[in-house]
């Protein structure tokens, strides 16, 4: 972890709002779901826990086999931090949205947990819609595709139709009222 002294102002208005985030029933979730699919078991905090991206590199290798080709165990805290990186990797090809991952720094120095526990969600919810994924769910099931079609007759009818989002709601106006007094320029 790097050299942070402690937040002012602004910093730590942001450093609090990110603390708030964290939502402790979804950790401990998220915990058991990694530990059931890797078979590492919980032995620290979840950050302390998943800090060296070993669990979550063995996770994604269980998940789908030999996604990450190297998971480092030991060395320094560049070898670890490539751990994280090579874990953001395999996520993307796996179909997580780059939206729902975290940056490696969120993870390594503690940043933003609340962020690397939707990315954990995020991987939970894509894993659902795998046909050889035979572990428990985590998360909501993501939306299948409802593709619509549409006749030329039923399209042309909805040219004409103005909606209420088009500035116009049925004649209604302010005109008349009269709140206070009036303002003077």
């Amino acid at each position: 972890m790097s050299n942070r002294g402690p937040s002012y102002g602004m910093s730590a208005k942001v450093a609090a709002k990110i603390a708030g985030k964290r939502d402790a029933e979804k950790e401990q979730e998220a915990a058991e779901w990694i530990s059931l699919i890797s078979g590492i078991p919980i032995t620290d905090s979840f950050e302390d826990w998943l800090r060296n991206g070993v669990v979550l590199c063995k996770m994604m290798n269980v998940i789908t086999p030999g996604s990450i080709k190297k998971i480092t165990e030991s060395g320094g805290d560049f070898k670890m931090m490539e751990n994280i990186t090579n874990f953001q990797t395999a996520i993307k090809k796996f179909g997580v949205p780059e939206i729902d991952c975290f940056q490696t720094v969120d993870l390594w120095e503690k940043r933003n947990i609340a962020l690397v526990q939707q990315c954990i969600f995020a991987v939970g919810r894509v894993a659902q819609n795998k046909p050889d994924f035979k572990w428990p769910a985590l998360g909501p099931k993501m939306s299948d595709v409802n593709k619509r079609e549409f006749t030329e007759e039923q399209l042309r009818a909805g040219e004409g139709m103005i909606g209420l989002q088009a500035g116009q709601n049925k004649g209604a106006t302010q005109a008349g009222q009269s709140f206070g007094q009036t303002r003077h320029m």
